[in-house]
C-alpha cells in the first residue's frame, strides 16, 4: 500500500484557516495565533534552558522505549518457545493494555520519584506492543523452513538470521512504529501529571497555570518534532541494524 505524504498546500490551508480563527477571537489566551507561536518558539530555541528541559525528557522516554524493546524480544522468544511462559504473561500483558494511562502514572508516583516517572510509563506502553508483535511474527514463520533448518542442523544462529529474521521484522518495525507515538505521548502525559524539574512536561503545566498559551503551542510543536525525528532515527537503525544481520 503505497503511503500517502501530506502536502505543502493542504498544511498551509490550515495555518490559514488557524490565523483566521485567532484574528476572530482576538484573545492570545483563548486562541493564539500561528504566527505568534512561530515568535515565542524561537524565543524559547536561544536559552540553554529549552535544550536542557528536550535533552531530559528525550533521554527518560528514549530509555523507557529501548529498555521495552530490549525486554519485548526476549520476552517474545521465551513465550514462543515455551507455552507457560507465554500463559504467564498473558494476564500481565492483558492488564496494562486496558488499564488506563493515567492510573498507571498516579500509581506509579506512589511508589517512584517522579523525576524518573516518564522511563516506567514509557516503558509499559511499549512493551506489550513490541511483545505482541514479535510474537506474532515468531508464529508467522512457516513451518517447513523450520523442517528444513532442522534437516539440515542449520545452526541457531544463522537459523535465527536466515529464517526467523526476515519473517519478524516487518511484525517488529510496525510495532515500533506504533509504540514510538504512544510512549510519547504517555511520557509527556507522566512528566505533566508528576512535574519534574527540568522536563516538557513541566513547560506544559506552567503554561496552563499560567495561561501562557503561545509557550502551551509552542512546547507543543516541539513535542512533534522531537516525537518525529525520534521516529525517523529509531526506524534508520533498524533498517540498518537488520540489513547488518542479513550480511553477516
Amino acid at each position: 500500500m503505497k503511503k500517502r505524504k501530506i502536502k505543502l498546500w493542504a498544511v498551509i490551508s490550515w495555518l490559514l484557516v488557524w490565523q483566521a480563527c485567532s484574528m476572530a477571537v482576538k484573545s492570545d489566551i483563548f486562541l493564539v495565533s500561528p504566527l505568534r507561536v512561530v515568535s515565542r518558539l524561537f524565543e524559547l530555541a536561544v536559552t540553554a534552558k529549552f535544550w536542557q528541559s528536550i535533552g531530559f525528557s528525550l533521554a527518560r522516554i528514549g530509555s523507557g522505549f529501548l529498555l521495552a524493546m530490549c525486554c519485548g524480544i526476549v520476552l517474545a522468544a521465551l513465550a514462543a518457545r515455551y507455552s507457560r511462559i507465554e500463559e504467564l504473561l498473558a494476564p500481565a500483558v492483558l492488564a496494562i493494555k486496558t488499564i488506563p494511562v493515567a492510573s498507571f502514572i498516579i500509581l506509579a508516583l506512589i511508589w517512584f520519584s517522579s523525576r524518573n516517572l516518564a522511563v516506567l510509563i514509557s516503558f509499559l506502553m511499549v512493551l506489550p506492543i513490541i511483545y505482541t508483535n514479535v510474537l506474532d511474527g515468531i508464529r508467522a514463520v512457516k513451518p517447513e523452513m523450520l523442517e528444513m533448518a532442522a534437516l539440515f542442523r542449520i545452526p541457531a544462529v544463522t537459523r535465527v538470521r536466515c529464517v526467523y529474521l526476515p519473517e519478524v521484522m516487518p511484525f517488529f518495525r510496525s510495532g515500533c512504529t506504533v509504540a514510538l507515538g504512544l510512549c510519547w505521548k504517555s511520557g509527556i502525559a507522566a512528566e505533566v501529571i508528576g512535574v519534574p524539574k527540568g522536563s516538557i512536561g513541566e513547560h506544559l503545566q506552567q503554561a496552563k497555570i499560567y495561561l501562557e498559551t503561545p509557550d502551551l503551542f509552542a512546547w507543543t510543536i516541539v513535542i512533534v518534532l522531537v516525537s518525529v525525528l525520534f521516529e525517523k532515527i529509531i526506524r534508520l537503525l533498524l533498517d540498518r541494524l537488520a540489513a547488518r544481520l542479513m550480511e553477516v
